[in-house]
């Protein structure tokens, strides 16, 4: 997604003001360079470390990751080493001479660059066109979080209480709600659902665009309700959105977790730095293999090493170690330490599909995108942190049912005042506006597996989208439904034609082409090492996040999520971190009984 900053290359006007900018001594202090050594001792470079042994090492410092060193690292008996392939997410210790990831307008950039992104790509799509799905992949302090679209949407409680029914048992909604508000401090202060102590900033839109206006009275004339926090009592409907934006700029895990804790003396980090193998004897876990300046060298846990690799990079360090299908191991000549059949399976993730409409008045970030104007907005957000840079302008959406008989909401809405092109990749060319809609709950499951014994090498992603007819009628409602908002009165003033699928696109065999030549990937993979009980061969970890059948071992991070939640992934897996850090400590799971859930009227109506 997104959107202002689209072609804004740094060899453009703002990046050379910004550069002398940069070189008055009066602006120093004003550009946060003054920053830079508060990092310097806890990310020193690993060869200088004085110790090669840690109680807990824990490997990928994203979204995770970087909740798990904050929280243990609060114990200053216990000593961590977290470690990160890709680079920091500052320069000389200033985020603004790193605005491509801090500016959230600009978010596009980094969706698209390898340097802080593992830019992976799935296997041709059958049921697409063959179609080869790109996926990107945070690679660099904060991880995923500090390339999203902060979009902060927990899910819905039925999905927790379906985890435990799973075989998470201890991961129903009662218990997890406490660790969403553990994490947060909401701008609009803490109530029943919202945090208002923690770490992770979360705000509302500031734009209040005539378009979001419209989209959301329209949503209402169509019969859908408005939700006042679709994060709390009641999903369903439509309403503003909640952003990991804090005073104008992304509010990733590095800047919520990772910051505040890197001056802590039991805690070190390291950046560039590949883990490519964990360390066995026999089926105890020791420690980790890594790669750092071209020099293969281990550490060593004496307690555990924590695996927050994310839906990709964990399963396969699991696999590149011999854990994991005994037969597809042994075939890339890997030693086998434990047969776990579950490891890369289960592979799920959100598709969606841009329905877009052009728009009669010059109102849309269309013109925000033209030279001179991307000048301004980025002078402003550099200065201070304002202004149209200061958002990502995905402020409103919603969630709703598909039809009848479904219980809680199985389709999400994400409504833009802009067009976007592949991936945000090719630069707007109209007035237009868009929502992305897409199903929550597909059928569809994929799976992934090595290539090669080569840690280098990335995994074989087949994510087997669109294998079931279910799948393909909820994406046909997601357009039917969508067309119909887009129908109302609110928005008589803006409609233009439509963009796509374009008026010509009616029939359900047009629709159905239509969705296998443009929907993508939401940026959602999940669940590739399910958590569930020992007894179920499927499952990779347990309740408590141990990798099942070895000792020392977890894993804390999107993969463990036993099914795909009905939402964006950040702020489960920010979740997901804060309860799993409380089970490592060993203290007892935060608790909420009888917090209340909306419930539907009626299942006899869609809505």
């Amino acid at each position: 997604m997104s959107y202002l900053m689209k072609g804004f290359k740094c060899h453009s006007v703002i990046c050379k003001v910004a550069g002398s900018l940069f070189k008055a001594h009066t602006l120093k202090n004003t550009f946060g360079i003054n920053e830079q050594f508060k990092i310097s001792r806890a990310s020193s470079q690993l060869s200088s470390e004085k110790t090669d042994s840690y109680n807990y090492i824990i490997v990928g410092a994203g979204s995770a990751g970087c909740v798990l060193a904050n929280r243990l690292t609060e114990d200053p008996h216990s000593t961590v080493l977290l470690l990160e392939a890709g680079p920091k997410d500052t320069l000389l210790g200033s985020i603004r001479l790193m605005w491509k990831i801090h500016m959230p307008a600009a978010l596009t950039y980094n969706l698209c660059d390898e340097k802080y992104n593992w830019h992976y790509h799935t296997t041709p799509q059958r049921h697409m066109d063959s179609r080869v799905m790109y996926w990107p992949r945070g690679r660099v302090w904060g991880g995923s979080s500090s390339l999203n679209a902060m979009v902060y949407i927990r899910g819905h409680a039925e999905d927790y209480n379906r985890w435990s029914r799973e075989g998470a048992l201890g991961w129903d909604y009662e218990r997890c709600l406490p660790y969403f508000k553990k994490a947060q401090t909401h701008e609009l202060g803490p109530d029943q659902y919202r945090g208002g102590n923690g770490p992770l900033h979360v705000s509302r839109g500031k734009t209040n665009h005539p378009l979001h206006q419209a989209f959301l009275e329209a949503a209402q004339q169509a019969g859908y309700p408005f939700t006042d926090d679709m994060n709390g009592y009641q999903q369903e409907g439509f309403g503003w959105m909640d952003m990991t934006i804090h005073k104008g700029q992304r509010w990733s895990t590095a800047s919520a977790y990772l910051r505040p804790a890197i001056s802590r003396p039991n805690f070190s980090v390291a950046e560039k730095t590949l883990v490519t193998k964990i360390l066995f004897q026999g089926t105890k876990c020791i420690g980790i293999e890594y790669v750092k300046n071209g020099q293969r060298k281990k550490v060593f846990a004496n307690k555990e090493v924590i695996l927050s690799g994310g839906a990709i990079n964990s399963p396969q360090l699991l696999m590149l170690s011999g854990i994991g299908n005994a037969d597809d191991l042994k075939k890339l000549g890997i030693p086998v330490v434990c047969h776990l059949p579950g490891v890369g399976q289960n592979l799920q993730d959100h598709l969606e599909v841009y329905v877009q409409q052009k728009c009669t008045k010059p109102i849309t970030l269309y013109s925000a995108q033209k030279p001179l104007n991307m000048v301004r907005i980025g002078l402003e957000w550099l200065w201070k942190f304002t202004g149209e840079g200061a958002t990502a302008h995905l402020e409103s959406g919603g969630f709703i049912r598909s039809e009848p008989g479904v219980p809680h909401p199985d389709i999400q809405f994400h409504f833009l005042p802009s067009q976007v092109i592949d991936h945000g990749r090719v630069a707007s060319t109209m007035e237009a506006y868009q929502v992305h809609v897409g199903p929550m709950r597909s059928t569809s499951v994929g799976w992934l597996k090595l290539k090669s014994s080569d840690p280098n090498d990335h995994p074989i992603i087949e994510p087997n989208y669109l294998s079931t007819e279910r799948d393909i009628w909820e994406f046909r409602q997601c357009v039917k439904l969508t067309r119909e908002i887009f129908a109302q009165k609110a928005f008589e003033k803006f409609r233009g034609p439509e963009i796509q699928p374009g008026n010509h696109v009616q029939s359900d065999k047009d629709i159905d082409a239509f969705i296998r030549q443009k929907a993508d990937s939401a940026y959602h993979p999940s669940c590739t090492c399910k958590m569930g009980q020992p007894s179920d061969s499927t499952a990779v970890v347990d309740p408590q996040t141990k990798v099942i059948g070895v000792e020392n071992l977890r894993v804390v991070d999107a993969s463990i999520m036993p099914s795909v939640v009905t939402g964006n992934l950040n702020a489960p897996t920010i979740m997901i971190a804060e309860k799993a850090a409380d089970i490592i400590k060993g203290l007892p799971s935060l608790q909420e009984k009888n917090v209340p859930v909306y419930k539907p009227k009626t299942l006899e109506t869609q809505r």
